[in-house]
């Protein structure tokens, strides 16, 4: 069974130390970004169609902004990264124009790498919400463009081109598979093996990948799951911690990187490549909360403070005291500054 190491790492000296590091750190961030576009609903005038006798929602502000992939760009740049490289495609359609727009007005983005193709269109949620005075916004159906068929190999080969560049200079990686249907998005099969080579000849360099559909058949890199995906991973149950421990430590070991796994208001379990284990508590909940972006700010904090040099423990911490500052932020997909999370890790103590 492996040795299970619980509790609170972080020191004010050490967080300083580690945070100082973060403006002189290039992540390039691969993977499928999307326009996260929310319409602000007020019931108080809504109105009835003439035509249909079905209620019309007034839209009363519009807000765009760089989703999924770019949620975790959003964070890192939060973090107050030197600079980011994503790369990731966009159609050349309004969602594109948006999208395009909203990415290269971030600070400290770089977007030579970030494709805009007729061949595909622009990857979008679009977020109905409802505010009600005194309430949470309430988010009705979504509404989701997306692409139903393989990325051409023209788009393959523009990002791996970008990838196999910009990887040269990287001190960290992230990759962020969000697409449903696999081949469809950003992180083919081809793109995928890249991946794998890149972090073979730089195994210094932390690469971490978090897919949508789980890690299966992923190359050796620091994998970034939740414990569904682990359980259906690994054939283990979601209810058994000690198994759940078991399997992450094995999976460390047989990559040879770290391996994290979140569990909600559980925390975060964490193995290193000898597979110890570790675990870090989630931060309380304060009032009414919001997870979505959670899991982004997780993957943009691990690999920020692992490139600045922290052990899996310290960089647990600080990804669980974002992911408690994100959940706090209502109705949008929320940051987490090096501030904040400060204040969170040694305000709760």
């Amino acid at each position: 069974m492996p040795r299970i190491i619980s509790g609170s790492f972080m020191t004010p000296e050490r967080f300083t130390q580690l945070s100082e590091r973060y403006a002189k750190l290039r992540v390039v961030l691969l993977g499928d970004f999307c326009l996260d576009r929310y319409l602000d609903i007020d019931p108080a005038k809504s109105e009835t169609s003439i035509e249909t006798g079905l209620t019309v929602h007034n839209v009363t502000g519009v807000r765009s902004q760089p989703g999924a992939a770019g949620t975790i760009l959003a964070n890192l740049t939060a973090l107050g990264a030197g600079a980011v490289f994503p790369i990731g495609f966009c159609g050349e359609d309004g969602e594109g124009y948006e999208l395009r727009r909203a990415l290269e007005k971030i600070p400290r983005v770089d977007c030579a790498g970030f494709v805009q193709t007729p061949e595909r269109r622009t990857f979008t949620y679009t977020k109905p919400m409802l505010h009600r005075a005194g309430q949470v916004p309430e988010e009705l159906n979504r509404l989701d463009l997306k692409n139903w068929t393989a990325t051409p190999a023209t788009v393959e080969d523009s990002l791996l081109a970008a990838l196999r560049k910009l990887a040269t200079n990287a001190d960290a990686i992230i990759v962020m598979d969000q697409v449903d249907i696999a081949e469809t998005g950003t992180v083919t099969t081809r793109i995928r093996e890249a991946v794998g080579e890149i972090s073979r000849a730089h195994p210094s360099v932390p690469v971490l990948a978090d897919c949508r559909r789980g890690l299966h058949g992923w190359p050796q890199c620091i994998w970034k799951m939740n414990t569904h995906e682990l359980s259906l991973l690994e054939g283990v149950s979601e209810n058994d911690p000690a198994a759940m421990r078991g399997a992450i430590a094995r999976r460390a070991r047989s990559n040879g990187r770290a391996v994290f796994v979140s569990q909600a208001g559980d925390g975060i379990l964490g193995a290193d490549a000898s597979g110890e284990t570790r675990h870090v508590a989630a931060f309380p909940v304060r009032g009414p909360i919001d997870i979505v972006g959670a899991g982004d700010s997780v993957s943009a904090n691990l690999t920020m403070a692992l490139a600045a040099g922290a052990t899996i423990s310290e960089a647990m911490e600080m990804a669980m005291a974002a992911a408690n500052t994100v959940i706090h932020q209502l109705g949008t997909t929320g940051t987490a500054s090096l501030a904040q999370i400060g204040k969170l890790i040694f305000g709760a103590r």
